[in-house]
């Protein structure tokens, strides 16, 4: 039988990443199926629209307020991000979210399997402006 180490992280203070789309990320726990990280929007920002190549992504939204455009080829729709939002974004997904609160709009994301590296993202054509 294999050993399987457990991992343990606590959210760390500094970013450890800026994501394609603009946000702050901050790695937390991986497995081999899956990896978690914490992301972080400044109040006012509007994040680069991207979609992924071969993730899927399972967000919740723990502080903050703000809206996220999700557009597949059968579905478009915006939906608000408030604490305790729950919601998916399947590969291939186009995507763009923004903070519209005074304090940051922080996700906790869940991506299957786990994130790829720098060119798992790609940018498209947004709902919104970004700020200048």
């Amino acid at each position: 039988m294999t050993s399987i180490a457990f991992e343990t992280k606590r959210l760390a203070a500094p970013t450890d990443v800026i994501a394609p789309d603009g946000s702050e990320v901050r790695l937390l726990c991986a497995t081999a199926r899956g990896s978690m990280a914490h992301f972080r929007l400044p109040p006012g920002e509007v994040a680069k629209a991207v979609a992924h190549r071969t993730v899927d992504e399972i967000w919740y939204v723990t502080t903050g307020s703000g809206r996220i455009w999700r557009k597949t080829a059968e579905q478009e729709e915006v939906t608000l991000l408030e604490p305790g939002v729950s919601l998916t974004i399947p590969t291939g997904t186009q995507f763009q979210f923004r903070c519209d609160g005074d304090t940051p709009l922080d996700i906790v994301a869940v991506t299957m399997p786990p994130w790829p590296g720098e060119n798992e993202a790609f940018l498209v054509d947004g709902k919104w402006s970004l700020p200048a």
